[in-house]
C-alpha cells in the first residue's frame, strides 16, 4: 500500500491531541471508534444519546456479530472488548465506565445496508474546519471516512489538498504537488503530493521508521460495483524529479484507484481492482470510468497494480464474495509517497461514484 510520507506522521504526532481534557479523574465514557464484523460504512456515533448505529449487509447472521475494534475515552473501561460477540437482532448494549466511576450504557443498533452502497460524502461537497484552521473532507472529524496529507504538510504552512469551489454549491478536492523548501529537502522530503484517501490515523501505531504504519487505509464497504466513475482534471508539473532533486526522464502522472478487500483474521486479501494512472494533461473536468477487475490480475496489468505478496481472494470467492472494505486513493503525483514528483502538478477530482449496472 502506498505510504504518504514522513511529514504526515510528523503532523499527526503534533496535532492529534485528545479533546477530552480534564483535571482529576476523567468523567468521560464515550465510544470513540467501533468496528464490527460485516459492517458496511463507518459507524454513526451519537454521544449525546449514547447511540451507535451500524449498517450490516442483508443475509448476515445478526446474532453473532464480532467486535473487531473498540476505542473508548482515555482511562475508560467497558464490559465488552475486541473479539466479544454482540447479538444485534435487537438493540445491543455496551456498558462503559469512566475513570471517575460514572457509568454509561450505550445502545448498539444495526440496520440493513444498501445493496448498492456509495462512499460517504462521495460527491465531496462536505468539508469541515479542523482545529488547525484548515479544511478536511467530511462532515466532522469523528464521522468522516476521508483523510489527506494536510496534517503533515500544514506544519510547513503548506496545504496540498484543499476544497475547490466549482460553483452552484458544488465542491471538489483539489490536490497540488508542493515544494516543501530547502530545509525539508535536507531531510529527504523535498515535495508534498496532494492526496485524498479513505482511512484514518491510528496514533497507537506510530513508528518513525515506518511512516505508513500509523495510517489505516480503507473503510468498511460491502458492495460489488462493476466500475468506478469520477470527474477529474489534471495538469502535470513541468519537471519531474526524484527524492534527491534529480530530473527524471519521464513525466509526472496522477494516480486514482479503488481496491475492494476482504479483511478477516488479521489478513487482507484483494477482491477487486480499479486503477487509473495518467500523465496526459486534461485541463477541464471530464468524466472517467474504470472497470473493476475481480480476482487475480494477470500479466497484462502493470506491476504497480498488484497487491503485496500477491494476496488475492480465491477464484471461487472472486465470483460472488462481498468485500469488507474499500481503499480509495487519489494523488497529484503517482510516486509522491517516495517524495518524487513535479512541483505544481494539479489534480481535481469530484463525484467519486460506484456504478452497479
Amino acid at each position: 500500500m502506498k505510504k504518504l510520507g514522513v511529514l504526515l506522521i510528523m503532523g499527526m504526532v503534533l496535532f492529534s491531541c485528545v479533546k477530552e481534557d480534564y483535571y482529576g479523574q476523567s468523567p468521560y465514557g464515550n465510544i470513540k471508534q467501533i468496528l464490527l464484523s460485516n459492517q458496511s460504512g463507518n459507524a454513526t456515533i451519537l454521544a449525546d444519546s449514547l447511540l451507535v448505529t451500524v449498517e450490516i449487509p442483508g443475509g448476515v447472521d445478526l446474532t453473532t456479530i464480532t467486535i473487531e475494534n473498540l476505542v473508548l475515552s482515555s482511562f475508560a473501561q467497558s464490559n465488552k472488548m475486541q473479539g466479544d460477540l454482540l447479538n444485534l437482532e435487537n438493540d445491543g448494549t455496551i456498558q462503559v465506565t469512566a475513570e471517575d466511576g460514572s457509568v454509561y450504557l450505550w445502545t448498539i443498533r444495526a440496520y440493513v445496508a444498501s445493496e448498492a452502497p456509495q462512499l460517504d460524502n462521495w460527491e465531496l461537497n462536505s468539508w469541515y474546519l479542523t482545529g488547525g484552521n484548515y479544511y478536511e473532507p467530511g462532515t466532522d472529524a469523528t464521522s468522516t471516512i476521508w483523510g489527506t496529507g494536510n496534517p503533515g504538510t500544514q506544519i510547513l504552512n503548506n496545504l496540498a489538498t484543499i476544497p475547490e469551489d466549482l460553483g452552484a454549491d458544488n465542491l471538489a478536492a483539489k490536490m497540488i504537488t508542493l515544494d516543501n523548501g530547502s530545509l525539508a529537502g535536507t531531510f529527504g522530503a523535498p515535495i508534498s503530493a496532494g492526496s485524498i484517501f479513505t482511512g484514518y490515523f491510528n496514533p497507537d501505531n506510530i513508528d518513525l521508521s515506518d511512516p505508513q504504519a500509523a495510517i489505516e487505509f480503507g473503510t468498511p464497504f460491502s458492495g460489488r460495483p462493476l466500475k468506478i466513475r469520477f470527474k477529474y482534471s489534471y495538469v502535470p508539473g513541468a519537471e519531474n524529479k526524484d527524492q534527491n532533486g534529480d530530473l527524471l526522464n519521464y513525466g509526472d502522472a496522477c494516480d486514482i484507484y479503488a481496491l475492494l478487500e476482504i479483511r478477516q483474521n488479521g489478513q487482507t486479501q484483494r477482491l477487486g481492482t480499479a486503477w487509473f494512472r495518467s500523465e496526459l494533461e486534461q485541463g477541464t473536468l471530464i468524466t472517467q470510468e474504470v472497470v473493476f477487475t475481480y480476482g487475480a490480475l494477470d500479466s497484462n496489468f502493470p506491476d504497480y497494480m498488484y497487491p503485496e505478496n500477491n494476496a488475492y481472494v480465491s477464484d471461487d470467492l472472486a465470483q460472488f464474495a462481498l468485500p469488507t472494505h474499500i481503499t480509495f486513493v487519489a494523488s497529484s503525483s503517482f510516486d509522491g509517497a517516495n517524495f518524487s514528483g513535479a512541483i505544481d502538478s494539479m489534480l481535481i477530482i469530484d463525484d467519486v461514484e460506484m456504478v452497479y449496472e
